[in-house]
């Protein structure tokens, strides 16, 4: 079966820079940059250059640093964000302007100010202006599952005849269920049959725990890009994984249509490189990078993986550039008990090595 390709859009520069307390200077958002390309992300969203000089900075030293990827820049719907982003990706080998605006009633009517026609008519211009300053336009429509359908629709199709290549609908606040977030995307596709033609973006946050599921019924219902950032950081509860959903859509080979260009033995080491310079350690239990995501205490566990590793492990660390470990404690049994020893250079008879076990 061929498989579609997903582009991977990671936005732990930006999205995952916006954590509380994360506050990168440049020189670390390049050495980061330079490391996602090793991991061979698709699109490396840098920053929001009008939001300070110091992101400025960061996007336009990104630029200069990355070689294949396509380098991306927030921006508003206004002329001077657009501005800026253009030029602090100027020097990129491939650039992208990412514009947004929100479109739900909630947002439109208590953050923005401002009527449906109105954000329309800011879209028109805000993707028509960005489109004459980068290589490629991606316009996000900001809160879209909580986004009337019929509007929602209608701002597609006018980004795109603006010129937008690529069209991100959010789950901006984490609120959508897997099915339902499957359901929206190709109720939106048929209301607006333009989204053919371009490339479909999910971006889910995480404020239910549902990120990387909601990702993942996105590339169900036919998305090509998902956006994500390095161990989940991001705002509130944080962003999809991306080394969760890069190692989903490769174990579960079987049950979805789609790959990633990501490789897979750089995802413990971009892991670590992100932690380090955010400050942002890694949760002990995370999925796939998480301390603990390979180590096996508990006696039956060890017995299985000592015998066959599959008994136990879905994924090989090693090929992560991660590896498995039999921690000893109070739930591990003399078969693990004995390999350590062994490893340890020990060698005990076998009462000796009961009696030190039940020691």
């Amino acid at each position: 079966m061929e498989r579609r390709r997903i582009t991977i859009f990671d936005t732990t520069l930006r999205d995952g820079e916006q954590s509380p307390g994360i506050a990168l200077q440049p020189h670390e958002k390049a050495e980061i940059a330079e490391q996602l390309e090793l991991l061979g992300v698709d699109v490396i969203e840098a920053g929001f250059p009008a939001s300070s000089p110091g992101d400025f900075e960061g996007v336009r030293e990104v630029a200069r640093t990355v070689g294949r990827a396509t380098v991306a820049a927030l921006a508003r719907t206004r002329r001077e964000d657009i501005e800026a982003a253009a030029e602090a990706v100027a020097g990129a080998r491939r650039s992208r302007i990412h514009v947004f605006i929100a479109t739900s009633p909630l947002h439109m009517e208590r953050k923005l100010g401002l009527e449906p026609d109105e954000v329309v008519e800011q879209v028109r211009f805000a993707v028509a202006c960005a489109a004459a300053g980068a290589h490629e336009v991606q316009f996000s429509a900001e809160d879209a599952t909580r986004s009337d359908p019929v509007f929602l629709a209608r701002v597609c199709r006018e980004a795109i005849a603006a010129g937008a290549t690529t069209v991100n609908l959010p789950d901006t606040v984490g609120y959508s269920l897997p099915g339902e977030h499957a359901d929206f995307l190709r109720q939106i596709r048929l209301r607006c049959t333009e989204l053919d033609r371009v490339v479909l973006s999910v971006h889910c946050h995480d404020d239910l725990g549902l990120a990387v599921a909601n990702s993942l019924a996105g590339v169900d219902a036919g998305a090509g890009q998902v956006e994500c950032t390095v161990n989940g950081i991001g705002e509130r509860a944080g962003n999809a994984a991306l080394e969760e959903i890069v190692m989903a859509l490769r174990v579960r080979a079987d049950a979805s249509d789609a790959e990633t260009g990501v490789v897979v033995g750089e995802i413990g080491r971009a892991s670590a490189l992100v932690s380090r310079l955010t400050g942002y350690s890694v949760q002990r239990c995370k999925a796939i990078v998480g301390a603990n995501a390979f180590a096996h205490e508990a006696g039956i566990h060890q017995d299985g993986v000592l015998k066959d590793v599959s008994t136990y492990q879905i994924m090989d660390p090693e090929e992560l550039g991660l590896t498995m470990t039999l921690p000893l404690g109070k739930h591990s049994g003399r078969h693990a008990f004995a390999r350590a020893c062994a490893d340890a250079g020990i060698e005990l008879s076998r009462d000796e090595l009961n009696h030190a076990f039940t020691r």
